[in-house]
């Protein structure tokens, strides 16, 4: 997952353990999921775990030859199973173009007063073009777009370079505006909400986006000068990113108040005359990662998808030499979507083929930034508007301390924030086959981990695709060299394995897709 005491358990905890297994006729073959769940071991997923999370993968940092091997062995378990690959070419490789832009040079003039980079205004990526001018500026307020409030209504920001603050808006009672109450949304996270305030201005034709951030700014200036005397390379993104002809900078008081001393007193919207200047230097080097995307397609609703997602990728190799296996996060997530592969194909060559495709995808680049699942988005192999909903998995194998002592658990987020009916249904297939404790503890709005907002689900999400994250919650190996094989509860691993599978299956073999009545703008 991106950063950000073992009790015995008897195996009546087992899903769906009091159920008898039985071989499916080839006469008359059944839906009874049962027998095809039971294909799930607690063998075959450590089998595979300590294979995926050993020292050979070097961490699976994306780009990087751990990352390449552990495709590698993605594919070739598809291939061995006999699943195809999702593109019509026959790859099981989705490419994903990525950049890791070096750390930039540049200065910046307003209205004749010059403003270095580092000190007044920062930027961590190389935007595409050298230079952007302009003869005005257009404040637009939070640049927030969300139900029921909009900075940008009968805005047009289209070629425009736009200045907005880094917060939220409340109302005159201290309660924010967005949620109604005291407690703040995502927006008021700059580190959760920025790539979407980044994306609204894109999308609305914006030109560059400055961000007025006074109170972070010293630490993000900081962070500045230390990754370009420690690293010398800023972060990785998708190549390209939201727009041929986009930026984006943090500004500081002084070049705020050079644009506009009365900055407090601007309404939304005002177009404020600024001779503006902004001179870029700097590099990026090419990465090129990969997707590893296998579907089996539906005998009755081919055309509409079950995505069922993990991230293939981890943290790599520390500065002292440790290697970050990421047996937790997210082999445990990437050896469960193996397995429910292969639980589909097992039904599937019994004649019981998923009624709707599904589609098991692994992505690179989770702890980058929901790199890989944020490309698959914006260039789907088969169509978001015909995707169901996303099944993401992503950390199932050990115990959050907080849950010390109750172990049949799993933490669940994000199943009822678009579609009532999603979260039903998988209140009901828990009941039916599982028995585990769904907790909802960090699915709450106000949840300061913001872990809905921290995974692959989210990309989907905010195409208003249904989605369920399963995570088991953090614990001291967490983006560390011990999140080992040895460390994971391989029954609770195959329990919480099972229970995607029986959600799964449910949703892959129903009549209608969930209804999607919580839909975003």
């Amino acid at each position: 997952m991106r950063k950000i005491l073992y009790l015995a358990l008897s195996f009546a905890f087992a899903c769906n353990s009091s159920q008898k297994a039985t071989t499916p006729s080839k006469e008359a073959p059944s839906y009874d999921p049962v027998p095809y769940a039971k294909i799930i071991t607690e063998q075959d997923l450590k089998d595979h775990l300590y294979t995926y999370a050993s020292d050979e993968f070097e961490g699976r940092e994306t780009g990087k030859p751990g990352q390449k091997k552990a495709v590698e062995y993605l594919k070739n378990h598809y291939v061995e199973l006999g699943i195809s690959a999702a593109q019509k070419n026959g790859n099981y490789f989705q490419e994903v173009p990525l950049e890791i832009s070096g750390m930039p040079e540049g200065t910046l003039s307003v209205n004749g007063k010059k403003f270095a980079m580092g000190e007044d205004f920062v930027t961590f990526q190389s935007p595409p073009k050298d230079q952007y001018k302009a003869e005005e500026i257009i404040f637009a307020g939070y640049g927030i777009e969300d139900a029921g409030y909009s900075d940008f209504k009968d805005l047009d920001v289209k070629g425009k370079i736009i200045l907005t603050l880094v917060s939220e808006p409340k109302n005159a009672d201290g309660t924010y505006v967005i949620s109604g109450t005291t407690s703040a949304s995502k927006w008021s996270d700059i580190k959760i909400s920025m790539p979407d305030r980044l994306d609204i201005a894109a999308k609305k034709g914006a030109k560059g986006v400055l961000m007025l951030d006074s109170r972070n700014y010293p630490m993000i200036a900081g962070q500045f000068q230390f990754m370009k005397e420690r690293a010398g390379s800023g972060r990785m993104q998708l190549k390209g990113g939201n727009d041929d002809d986009f930026f984006f900078a943090f500004i500081n008081d002084n070049v705020a108040r050079q644009i506009s001393p009365d900055l407090e007193k601007i309404k939304n919207g005002t177009a404020i005359d600024a001779d503006f200047d902004l001179e870029f230097t700097g590099k990026a080097e090419e990465v090129i990662s990969e997707n590893v995307v296998a579907f089996i397609k539906g005998s009755e609703k081919p055309d509409e998808y079950l995505v069922i997602s993990s991230h293939l990728d981890h943290i790599g190799i520390s500065e002292d030499g440790q290697i970050n296996n990421g047996a937790d996060d997210d082999g445990s997530g990437t050896v469960a979507l193996l397995e429910i592969a292969k639980a589909f194909k097992k039904a599937a060559d019994a004649g019981v083929t998923p009624k709707r495709s599904v589609v098991f995808l692994h992505v690179t680049g989770e702890e980058k930034g929901l790199l890989g699942s944020d490309y698959y988005t914006r260039h789907p192999i088969f169509p978001l508007e015909n995707t169901v909903a996303d099944l993401n998995i992503d950390m199932i194998g050990r115990i959050d301390p907080e849950r010390e002592g109750d172990r049949n658990y799993v933490y669940l987020i994000g199943s009822d924030k678009l579609s009532t009916e999603l979260h039903n249904l998988s209140e009901e297939v828990n009941k039916k086959y599982c028995n585990v404790e769904l907790d909802y503890t960090y699915n709450d709005d106000n949840d300061p981990n913001r872990f809905y907002y921290r995974s692959d689900h989210y990309n989907f999400a905010k195409n208003n695709i249904p989605v369920i994250f399963y995570f088991n919650g953090t614990h001291e190996d967490y983006h560390k060299p011990g999140d080992t094989p040895d460390k994971i509860n391989y029954d609770l691993l195959e329990n919480r394995t099972r229970l995607v599978f029986y959600t799964a299956w449910e949703i892959a073999n129903r009549e209608n897709r969930p209804v999607v009545d919580k839909a975003t703008e």
